[in-house]
């Protein structure tokens, strides 16, 4: 008897395991992603960013605010500064102001 519920237990334990280890899959595509698409014209520039690129390397202080997004045509501004916390949604129309730990600008980009 002792023998035979070690046999029950035995080919119990084999197909339940037997029976995890069965898992189709399907094939791993190895085609390449396709390409980004490419933005020209007012696509790759919506906050006017290039239009006020001689402003990097200058020191920013709030009183700039409204001239550079005047001068972008941005419909709004954002300064980052190091260390602080950022949304990370893009907005094309928004002009981002990096500055670095001296408060000078650093970057003008869109997002």
């Amino acid at each position: 008897m002792a023998i035979a519920l070690k046999h029950g237990l035995a080919v119990v334990g084999l197909s339940l395991m037997t029976g995890c280890g069965i898992i189709e899959t399907s094939p791993v595509s190895r085609e390449p992603a396709p390409e980004p698409p490419r933005v020209t014209g007012e696509e790759a520039d919506p906050c006017g960013a290039g239009r006020v690129q001689e402003m990097v390397g200058r020191h920013f202080d709030e009183s700039m605010r409204a001239s550079l997004r005047q001068a972008s045509g941005a419909g709004s501004l954002r300064v980052m500064r190091p260390g602080e916390a950022h949304t990370l949604d893009y907005r094309g129309e928004r002009l981002n102001v990096r500055l670095d730990d001296r408060g000078r600008i650093t970057a003008l980009d869109c997002g």
